[in-house]
């Protein structure tokens, strides 16, 4: 299958238009954060304060990357395992988070709430994130910079290369892929 060159921030189209198994390539802006930082978003959001950046429509990209050797935006990129998030990202989506991007499978309850409120979930090649970091093209901390490489930082990237994991009509690639290994076994 061809991959789909997609543009950040998502609109409804593309949401609407991006099936499980869909390989894409991610352009555009989108946010580092990890569970440290997921927490304190929570927080600022449960005591109505202003966050670092406007989630609506935004892509949260669970790494936390190493230090930029001279003359690199960034060190190694890869995701994470996004199964730590999942205690947030169902309030982070409820505010507005329209994508996510790790690795692994996602709760019942983080896969409801992207149908809920139309949000996809991206998987990211583990184990490649030196790879993966030849797509950013610019780097910054926004936010939480005392948290090291676990801060918020607002990502450019340029073919960023992804999967659609997790679809908004609740499809969920972990589970076709076991329930294909379970047709061929029998």
């Amino acid at each position: 299958m061809e991959a789909v060159h997609i543009t950040m921030p998502l609109d409804r189209k593309t949401i609407k238009e991006l099936t499980t198994g869909t390989p894409v390539l991610i352009s555009g802006i989108i946010y580092t954060a990890r569970d440290a930082a997921h927490k304190r978003l929570v927080e600022a959001l449960k005591r109505k304060e202003e966050l670092p950046f406007v989630l609506k429509g935004q892509t949260i990209y669970y790494t936390g990357p190493s230090p930029a050797r001279p003359g690199r935006t960034i060190g190694s990129a890869g995701p994470t395992t996004s199964g730590r998030m999942d205690i947030y990202a169902p309030r982070l989506m409820s505010a507005g988070v329209k994508a996510m991007i790790g690795k692994g499978n996602r709760s019942s309850e983080v896969r409801e709430a992207m149908q809920k409120h139309k949000a996809v979930y991206f998987i990211a090649t583990g184990g490649a994130g030196a790879l993966l970091a030849q797509s950013i093209k610019k780097a910054a901390v926004i936010a939480y910079e005392d948290l090291g490489p676990e801060a918020v930082r607002m990502l450019t990237v340029d073919n960023f290369p992804a999967i659609v994991a997790n679809d908004i009509y609740g499809n969920d690639l972990f589970e076709q892929g076991k329930a294909k290994y379970r047709k061929e076994k029998s």
